[in-house]
């Protein structure tokens, strides 16, 4: 009798344990489903806020730009953004000057010789040691790497090669003289203030 009433108790007490893990467990998934219906009921506010701010007219120009300034000046970083690239634009088409670089030139070379059409306009102190780089690594990879392995390297890399061409010859068109693109010393100092 002692020993059925000791099984009883450890039956009892093994599904009293299961009823509290389990009743843990319901609660816990109320608990996420909460935090759930909460999160959707913020997002749809979010939502329906937004929608209500897009259908209300701005009326002034005072109250424009106030809503700009709660924005971040979105309206004035796309019209930056804008005013650049008409500036580039405008950079790129104007006819050239005696003793301009050819952006289309420095553009091309670049793309087809990698760093060694940065000659071209670059500033020799970076376009040397890429270029000497550029050599180098060409040399190893024919003689390592097979060529099909090579090929998704060169499709990132020449393309990039021609844009910064394309920037050195832009660069040195506005100031007469080469240019460099990384690292140019004079604004760090600048930027240190000294």
């Amino acid at each position: 009798m002692e020993r059925l009433a000791a099984l009883e108790a450890e039956v009892k007490a093994d599904a009293d344990a299961q009823r509290a893990r389990k009743e843990a467990a319901q609660a816990k998934v109320r608990e996420q489903r909460a935090v759930q219906q909460a999160e959707r009921d913020e997002l749809r506010e979010r939502q329906s806020q937004i929608v209500a701010k897009k259908s209300r007219p701005v009326a002034s120009s005072s109250e424009r730009a106030d809503h700009d300034a709660d924005h971040g000046g979105d309206l004035g970083g796309a019209l930056e953004l804008a005013k650049r690239a008409h500036g580039v634009r405008q950079e790129l088409t104007r006819t050239p000057k005696q003793g301009d670089k050819s952006w289309v030139k420095s553009g091309v070379a670049s793309v087809l010789l990698g760093p060694i059409g940065w000659l071209y306009a670059g500033s020799m102190r970076e376009a040397v040691p890429a270029s000497a780089a550029w050599l180098a690594f060409a040399a190893l990879a024919s003689k390592m790497i097979p060529m099909f392995l090579l090929f998704p390297v060169l499709l990132v890399a020449l393309p990039l090669s021609g844009i910064a061409g394309l920037l050195y010859a832009v660069q040195y068109n506005r100031t007469g003289t080469r240019q460099r693109l990384f690292g140019d010393k004079a604004k760090k100092k600048q930027l240190r203030g000294g």
